[in-house]
């Protein structure tokens, strides 16, 4: 009897719960057709009263037989579909753009005609974010950006190699130089170091010195490998060819030797300027340009075809020179000349003359030198140093055939080298006390230092977009 009388309960317990559920659903069915009938009306009919939305409602109910509303919901599907199709043509159209004008730009590149214009984008850096380096006892001379912009080696009339951590500002190897006259006791650099290059995949450093010497490192382990000898004079200028392990070297003996570093091997020597090379420069082809010091002429070297392209145009000696691609390139004097020069032409398109302002007193005033320039790889951007305490920056406008100033970046002594970053967002200046060539006069109040230079552009409207 307990047994029946509990299973009595529990069936009245249990079909309680079931008229509760039953009344819930009950409720769900009421809540979702009233969902749906106010998702039917318009929002006018909002403002009339319930009654009278609800004859409408079942009036509509009544009037939209189910093919009616297959078809209507079908339309919709199809209005759905249309919209996707369109976005998605659109996106593929973007997608092709970029791809299109990516292609364009990749055949300029491999031309060497790749002219990206963004110097316009660029601003002043601020004065506290510029950071100096300390670690080389007199002036810069010269210094190098690894391909992945992380390191930059420097070198100094103190006869000594750095590698800094361009991120922390640490040094991370040093090679210090010896006395003169110990050169069979090592395998170091005795005397100002004045030319520096480092190879496109970053395995090779070359170094150049006043002891007419070429020291090859390697650029991980700063370890020595090879010393390349044969110059008459001090090797001012160095560069390898992009993608090779093809080595230029420019000399104050007036020559240019090619040199082959895997193989530790000389090619042969090229003769034309009449004075010393005081600056020498390099990119993808078979080729290199130099700057003749004195005898005021630039000269693109033909390797293969064993010739020679004279260029005239500075009033003065020609210190420094760097290709921007392989058409176009900027040379420095010490007449204060800034030239932009392209390949097809033996003039320059354009000098600006006192680039950098004048010094002295009147009726004796004097321009000052231009003593480095530089240029970011395939762009309208050039910078030049000057000792008037100022880095300037340019943009090569219409049609590279002007050099409108941008702004100024201060920084006291010579600026003997420059180095934009592969990516353009930040620049390194080599500073000294004096000239990298010689010892005219010196400026007390200079550090001798690395300067890292960063580098702020304008956000177009896509990024404020974005960022918004």
């Amino acid at each position: 009897m307990v047994v029946e009388r509990d299973s009595f309960f529990i069936r009245k317990k249990a079909s309680g719960k079931k008229r509760k559920a039953e009344d819930g659903k009950a409720k769900v069915r009421k809540k979702f057709n009233q969902q749906v009938n106010e998702e039917i009306s318009s929002d006018s009919e909002t403002e009339r009263s319930v009654e009278h939305k609800k004859q409408v409602d079942d009036s509509l109910e009544i009037e939209e037989t189910a093919q009616e509303k297959k078809l209507r919901l079908a339309k919709l599907y199809l209005e759905q579909l249309q919209q996707e199709e369109e976005e998605k043509a659109e996106e593929e159209q973007i997608e092709s753009d970029l791809i299109g004008g990516r292609l364009e730009e990749d055949v300029l590149k491999q031309k060497g005609k790749l002219k990206r214009l963004i110097a316009k984008d660029y601003l002043p850096p601020d004065a506290s974010e510029i950071r100096l380096l300390r670690g080389h006892q007199l002036a810069i001379t010269c210094l190098v950006l690894s391909p992945d912009d992380e390191h930059v080696f420097s070198a100094s009339k103190d006869c000594s190699i750095i590698k800094w951590d361009i991120a922390s500002g640490k040094k991370i190897h040093t090679i210090h130089g010896e006395r003169k006259g110990t050169d069979s006791q090592h395998t170091r650099h005795t005397m100002h170091i004045l030319s520096m290059a480092i190879s496109s995949d970053g395995k090779y450093l070359a170094t150049g010195d006043r002891n007419k010497l070429i020291l090859i490192w390697n650029a991980a382990t700063c370890q020595h490998l090879h010393t390349f000898k044969g110059h008459k004079g001090a090797v001012a200028g160095l560069s390898f060819r992009k993608g090779t392990h093809q080595l230029y070297s420019a000399s104050l003996d007036r020559s240019v030797k090619v040199w082959n570093v895997d193989q530790n091997a000389y090619i042969e020597t090229l003769f034309g300027h009449q004075d010393a090379i005081t600056g020498l420069d390099s990119l993808s082809r078979e080729c290199c340009v130099t700057s003749g010091g004195r005898d005021r002429t630039v000269r693109i070297w033909k390797i293969v075809e064993e010739a020679q392209l004279v260029f005239h145009g500075h009033e003065s000696s020609i210190d420094c020179i760097q290709l921007i691609n392989e058409e176009y390139m900027v040379s420095g004097a010490d007449d204060g000349s800034l030239a932009l020069w392209t390949v097809t032409k033996k003039k320059p398109l354009v000098t600006v003359k006192a680039a950098h302002g004048i010094q002295g007193d009147p009726g004796i005033e004097q321009p000052n030198w231009i003593t480095s320039v530089t240029a970011l790889l395939n762009s309208d951007l050039v910078a030049s140093g000057s000792h008037n305490s100022q880095i300037r920056l340019w943009k090569c406008g219409e049609g590279f055939k002007q050099l409108e100033p941008l702004f100024d970046i201060p920084v006291v002594g010579f600026v003997n080298c420059l180095k934009f970053s592969n990516f353009g967002d930040f620049l390194v200046a080599g500073v000294g006390q004096e000239h990298r060539l010689g010892r005219w006069w010196r400026l007390k109040d200079a550090k001798n230092g690395i300067y890292i230079i960063p580098l702020k552009k304008r956000q177009s409207k896509q990024q404020l977009g974005d960022s918004k």
